[in-house]
């Protein structure tokens, strides 16, 4: 049983070892509430951002095909 009781405080060691603090992370309420506007704006910028150029490649796909 020593040698489990050694290896597991080995084990405990090395993982101690390898958690890191993540930096820039509150735990506490936002400053500023975003309104649902705000929100609404972001959302729609980040949909645009990804569907639009998937789109573009879409609905260009055969022109797309015929080059070499």
């Amino acid at each position: 049983m020593a040698i489990g009781g050694r290896a597991f405080n080995l084990l405990r060691a090395s993982v101690r070892q390898q958690i890191t603090h993540r930096a820039g992370i509150m735990s506490k309420p936002a400053k500023h509430e975003l309104t649902a506007g705000e929100q609404a704006v972001g959302m729609l910028a980040m949909l645009l951002t990804i569907l639009v150029p998937s789109g573009w490649i879409l609905a260009n796909l055969e022109s797309y095909k015929k080059r070499p």
